[in-house]
């Protein structure tokens, strides 16, 4: 059955009895549906790659717009996601919004087998691609609503962290599945690499066949059994959807409320992206608030049952602990999202390239023989990001949410200013392999930290917030976060250009000091608003 009536997972009898074993099914379908989304959300950042070393005829800048696109859109389509499954059923969300995927990856599939594809057909399928970072928002607000409180922690840490393995899985799988024709005549001929490439387990010289398309074909085979299982086996819960309607009309009520996503987002990326594609008139924190502000703007005016219901769940934007949470899942799941996107480009960047000194003193910058290679090491925070999160929902269920989240602030202010004085060493030196080591290692300090803090701020919301709020607080600040997947990137790429990466990771730095005097002026003090939640 479908629809489940009675839900009182805080009752102990009813969760050991029934609650359970529906929630853990629930939970299991979840997560590899969620790893797909972020898969598929992220997948242009190391398809662009396999672009220039083919040859496409687009500049760097071109290339740089479909991952711009993407992180924008993805983290955009959250906010409208905050509120599907009080509108339309958890069931109903989950299958219709996996299936949604198989339109940009099989998109992709078609595209990448011609170089002479235009770019615009590209950025279309990087702006649907964004329907991947809007699915953690809805995924999280389901899951939160099939567990006990005292289990919150745990769970929403296991589907995120664990969904959270997209990132990883698609930095190693995609330039795996691009070294053979493994789907045959049906995903079209090879092209031959101009440059070198690479995969985790070595170089791939130039001249050598490859199969870029099997960048978007390869999600078909996960994506058409998981939208089967999320039909059969998931559920809506009356209690969380009082009314979702027909199956029909919860498709609807999705695909309106990510209608919106989408309207709000082209329209802050026509006014940022430069011309020819845009009119580039703002910048990158004009275009963030005018997009988040456009979208809310958007949701209250839908029409029809939709209405009730987005009015009901706006409180949440009246209750302070939505902004300090928003801003305290910044510093977690953003800095996740955003050093995952950054990480390789600081790679080939700082170490890449050996700064040299003229006798006349300009500064150039050439290429490495001894560079590292970033396809090699990137996978590995994003590994341990995602695989430490559930431990992180684990202790907080045992300690509490903000400790854990006072504790990993002090660790990611230590860390983030010592990548940057690794970062000015190694940019500045002749040898700046000789940093790399370190330079890796306090990276992963970063990753893991910001992976247990997930699972913290995941804790605190679901103790803070009653079931109805919980889904969709946590969808709104999670959208919130996921701009760092814009944010970091330019950051570092902007102070790369000018000469001093430090300053971006100690700027950073300065943004965890602050969030560690707002989780203790919120949670911790003697007076704390909710203490310790």
């Amino acid at each position: 059955m479908s629809m489940i009536k009675k839900w009182d997972v805080e009752e102990p009898v009813f969760w050991e009895s029934t609650g359970k074993k529906i929630a853990n099914r629930n939970l299991w379908i979840s997560i590899p549906s969620l790893l797909m989304g972020f898969a598929i959300w992220l997948m242009w950042g190391i398809v662009t790659v396999q672009m220039i070393n083919l040859g496409f005829p687009f500049a760097p800048a071109e290339l740089f717009t479909l991952t711009a696109i993407a992180g924008l859109t993805g983290a955009t389509l959250r906010i409208p996601a905050s509120f599907m499954i009080r509108i339309a059923g958890g069931r109903n969300t989950i299958f219709l919004t996996t299936a949604l995927l198989m339109i940009p990856a099989a998109g992709a599939g078609m595209a990448l087998q011609n170089p002479n594809t235009p770019l615009w057909v590209f950025q279309l399928l990087a702006f649907l691609s964004g329907i991947g970072g809007g699915n953690f928002a809805c995924s999280m607000s389901n899951i939160s609503g099939f567990f006990p409180k005292n289990q919150q922690g745990l769970a929403l840490g296991l589907n995120a962290g664990l969904g959270n393995f997209g990132v990883t899985t698609m930095q190693i799988l995609i330039p795996l599945v691009m070294t053979a024709g493994v789907f045959g005549a049906f995903a079209g001929g090879s092209m031959v690499l101009t440059q070198d490439s690479g995969t985790l387990i070595g170089r791939i010289p130039a001249g050598t066949e490859t199969w870029i398309q099997n960048a978007g074909w390869v999600w078909l085979v996960f994506l058409i059994p998981l939208a089967f299982a999320g039909w059969f086996g998931m559920n809506n819960l009356e209690p969380i959807t009082p009314n979702p309607g027909s199956a029909l009309g919860a498709f609807g009520k999705i695909l309106g409320l990510y209608g919106v996503g989408f309207i709000a987002a082209a329209v802050g990326l026509y006014l940022y992206l430069p011309a020819p594609v845009g009119l580039g008139v703002l910048n990158m924190w004009l275009t963030m608030i005018l997009i988040m502000g456009l979208t809310l703007g958007l949701l209250r005016l839908l029409p029809g049952s939709i209405q009730p219901n987005i009015k009901r769940q706006f409180a949440i934007f009246r209750d302070k602990h939505t902004w300090s949470m928003s801003v305290l899942y910044i510093l977690t799941f953003g800095s996740f999202i955003g050093f995952s996107m950054a990480l390789p480009l600081s790679i080939t960047v700082i170490f890449g390239f050996v700064t040299e000194v003229a006798a006349d003193g300009t500064i150039t910058r050439v290429a490495n023989p001894n560079a590292p290679s970033a396809l090699t090491y990137a996978w590995i925070g994003p590994f341990i990001g995602a695989l430490i999160r559930p431990l992180g929902g684990w202790i907080s269920d045992k300690v509490g949410g903000s400790i854990v989240t006072q504790v990993i602030s002090v660790v990611m202010v230590a860390a983030s200013v010592a990548v940057g004085y690794v970062l000015q060493q190694a940019y500045s030196s002749s040898q700046p392999e000789q940093y790399f080591f370190l330079f890796l290692v306090l990276f992963l300090v970063l990753f893991a930290a910001s992976g247990i803090g997930n699972g913290s701020t995941f804790r605190t919301i679901g103790v803070i917030y009653d079931r109805e709020k919980a889904g969709p607080v946590l969808g709104w600040t999670s959208a919130v976060a996921a701009y760092g997947s814009f944010v970091a990137p330019i950051v570092i790429g902007e102070q790369v250009k000018a000469g001093t990466p430090e300053v971006a990771m100690y700027g950073f730095a300065v943004f965890y000091a602050l969030c560690l005097v707002l989780n203790w002026w919120f949670y911790l003090r003697r007076n704390a608003y909710v203490k310790n939640p």
